[in-house]
């Protein structure tokens, strides 16, 4: 009956006294029967389905009831109008002194048109705004696709077809990267797929005007100071702080590259430039012409750059000095050891053993993976142990570490899932027995097989 109505008929009702559903069903038929005659009667109404069931909600509270009655009717409006009037007619409900008052006729159809409007405009918003291309836009598209088809590549990594043949290159991180900047009309992009710079592309920038252009983040200037130590970078430019380089417009592509500096103002940076210290925190690095454990000289008004020369001179022969004395100090002493003394002694076997300890990460690669000890090790900047785990749980072990390690060593496979944990945590480096395979190698870390790492 509800898919054919055409109206539904609201009333209230109301009794002096506590009636129930049944009596008010009852009662509508009982004192509306005959009243209409035979074709508005409302048994015969509803056994040839024009009237649907008589739906009554009814709550007594303090001796009285009150509720509501809904009926569905497909008759017509006039006849609808006469029913509705009908029912008005109730005066009792079994015993009680009732009421029934006709507060609403819902037109259905009009419900449904509503709905109907409704959700065409809904339909017209979301199906064809988004479809509608402008000429521009169709040009384009059309643009965008022809180079998109011209990426080629430069010694197996992706690149512009003018890479061989340009004076200047364009070094960013990954394909993407290339793809974004061939839609753009530049074609000149090489990509270094990661950290771990190829040497094809080192060699190539040693004689062109190579410009970096990488990530807004981290992995951007890790990959910056790697391509610093394997090639020469005359430019720098970074995409927009937390941005991808393949996420950029046409025109924060070209703003990015317009606002390139040279590289050796951006060497001098905090984040490209600086070394890390071994309590974990960033430090600048010291001049190249400087050891880490050298003391400056006094400086003297005579000398032209602000550094005492005679001072230096004398001071050069103590320390030659000194150093031959450490130098042959061991020797004389174990010299006038006794020659039956074979035994070591206590303190002798205690110094012997921190000794053999590790002492950088090859030392923990040769003792982990060489040794076959089926262990995850993390390591501080100092190349002391944090936390050691089985292999097998090294995904685990690294997100779950209270201080974020250094180094990663571990006796297994170096699968996706721990290079991604590892990047997410910020560690630096992570070397296993070998590599898995990777469907995209992050840029923040360092991941390496035992077997490329020089022992």
């Amino acid at each position: 009956m509800d898919d054919t109505a055409k109206y539904l008929i609201h009333a209230d009702v109301s009794a002096d006294g506590v009636v129930e559903r049944s009596d008010v069903v009852g009662a509508i038929y009982g004192q509306t029967e005959g009243l209409l005659g035979d074709e508005l009667d409302l048994r015969g109404l509803q056994q040839s389905s024009k009237v649907g069931r008589i739906e009554v909600e009814i709550r007594s509270e303090n001796g009285r009831s009150t509720g509501t009655a809904t009926i569905a009717t497909s008759l017509d409006k006039v006849e609808t109008a006469t029913l509705a009037a009908a029912l008005e007619t109730l005066s009792r409900i079994g015993p009680c002194k009732a009421e029934l008052e006709v507060t609403d006729i819902e037109d259905v159809r009009a419900a449904k048109r509503r709905w109907v409007v409704e959700r065409a405009q809904e339909l017209l918003r979301e199906s064809f705004d988004d479809g509608v291309m402008t000429s521009e836009e169709i040009l384009d598209e059309v643009r965008g696709s022809i180079r998109v088809a011209d990426i080629t590549e430069y010694e197996g990594q992706p690149a512009g077809p003018n890479v061989a043949e340009s004076d200047a290159v364009v070094v960013v991180e990954g394909r993407a990267d290339v793809l974004t900047l061939l839609r753009y009309g530049i074609k000149n992009a090489v990509a270094v797929e990661g950290t771990d710079v190829p040497e094809a592309v080192g060699e190539l920038t040693a004689d062109r005007t190579v410009t970096a252009f990488l990530d807004g983040d981290r992995g951007g200037h890790l990959i910056l100071r790697e391509l610093a130590q394997v090639g020469d970078v005359d430019y720098v430019a970074f995409a927009p702080e937390g941005k991808c380089v393949e996420d950029l417009s046409r025109e924060e592509v070209f703003a990015a590259l317009r606002e390139k500096t040279p590289y050796g103002s951006v060497a001098n940076r905090a984040d490209p430039g600086e070394a890390v210290a071994t309590d974990g925190s960033r430090s600048p690095s010291p001049p190249a012409d400087e050891g880490p454990g050298s003391a400056p000289s006094p400086a003297t008004p005579d000398s032209p750059d602000g550094v005492g020369s005679d001072a230096a001179d004398a001071a050069e022969p103590l320390r030659r000095g000194a150093a031959d004395e450490s130098a042959t100090a061991e020797p004389e002493s174990a010299a006038t050891e006794p020659a039956e003394a074979t035994a070591p002694t206590e303190a002798a076997e205690s110094a012997g053993d921190e000794d053999a300890g590790p002492e950088t990460l090859r030392d923990h690669i040769a003792a982990v993976i060489d040794g076959g000890l089926g262990v995850v090790r993390l390591l501080d900047g100092d190349a002391a142990v944090l936390a050691e785990a089985p292999a097998d749980e090294a995904r685990d072990a690294i997100d779950g570490a209270e201080r974020v390690p250094d180094a990663v060593v571990v006796d297994g496979v170096v699968t996706q899932k721990v290079a991604d944990v590892a990047a997410d945590r910020g560690v630096d480096t992570v070397v296993g027995r070998e590599l898995g395979e990777f469907t995209k190698r992050p840029t923040g870390v360092r991941v390496h097989a035992a077997a490329d790492v020089a022992l």
